[in-house]
């Protein structure tokens, strides 16, 4: 099986290429923008021909949520019409499609974890575009599987604990909002899922996948700072008005795993779990 992974240079890009190591019966094809440039229709379909791909896994996006604000045509660019030109491209061929997609679907007015069959309403243009793209892929892929997520951290890139380590260690004191609810997702885990997904086949439709149990970005940075053995700064509880963005964001987002769990016999590690180990992988890098 021929399987084009584009985003490969990101957070779960990267994250699919280490598994891809234990997965030798596939066929692996990691692009970035520098190999395939997938708001080109015409590069897509040449490129999917030539390599007889027989599935894709889109873990490209325009991803900030703030310049999105600004930059509509771009995201819509990459967010919601590259996603119709690589399902399409594959569908021809009978082939699969994995889109990952995002909370921000969501207004975040929930008390209780979303399924994946209540009503969207994004508050954004980062939510807007994606959630088009979803839309198109399903259209376009008969085969196709949409993945909302929330909250991606990994070792790679730029991401909040990353930003958190670094921020705890420079700053004595820091302010992090409490009043926004969710759960981080682990990109390790969510590369699991998917080739987990692959390996079983994909059984099309829409799922949720994040790491069991929720907290609030400032819980999200006590743990990420006890982790790390950060002990200098003081983080402090905000308001989400006291720390105004571009973009809205969902008060609470977290997500049911019910389907993804029972249709492909998966096991999702407790946020925390997965953030310790991603932490100890920080450690030993740097």
């Amino acid at each position: 099986m021929n399987i084009l992974i584009t985003g490969c240079n990101g957070q779960l890009g990267n994250e699919m290429q280490r598994l891809e190591l234990q997965h030798p019966e596939y066929q692996f094809f990691n692009t970035d923008v520098q190999e395939l440039d997938i708001t080109c229709q015409e590069a897509i379909e040449r490129f999917v021909e030539e390599n007889n791909i027989d599935g894709i896994v889109n873990c490209a996006a325009y991803t900030a949520v703030d310049k999105a604000e600004e930059n509509e045509e771009i995201c819509t660019r990459l967010n919601a019409e590259a996603p119709a030109y690589l399902a399409h491209a594959v569908g021809c061929r009978g082939g699969w499609m994995v889109q990952i997609s995002t909370d921000y679907v969501f207004d975040g007015t929930n008390h209780t974890p979303y399924t994946e069959d209540e009503e969207t309403c994004p508050n954004s243009v980062y939510g807007r575009t994606k959630l088009v793209g979803e839309l198109n892929v399903l259209k376009m892929c008969r085969q196709a599987a949409v993945i909302r997520t929330a909250w991606l951290y990994s070792t790679f890139g730029n991401n909040f604990v990353k930003t958190m380590i670094r921020l705890g260690r420079e700053r004595q004191e820091l302010g992090v909002i409490f009043d926004q609810i969710g759960t981080p997702t682990y990109a390790r885990d969510l590369a699991r899922a998917i080739f987990a997904m692959i390996d079983k086949g994909i059984v099309p439709g829409t799922y949720h996948f994040s790491n069991e149990g929720v907290c609030s970005w400032y819980d999200f940075t006590k743990a990420i700072h006890r982790m790390a053995g950060i002990d200098t700064c003081q983080v402090r509880p905000l308001h989400t008005s006291e720390y105004p963005t571009p973009a809205k964001r969902p008060a609470y987002s977290v997500l049911d795993k019910t389907k993804i769990k029972q249709t492909y016999g998966i096991e999702i590690p407790y946020w925390a779990d997965s953030l310790a180990e991603c932490i100890e992988a920080e450690m030993s890098n740097g």
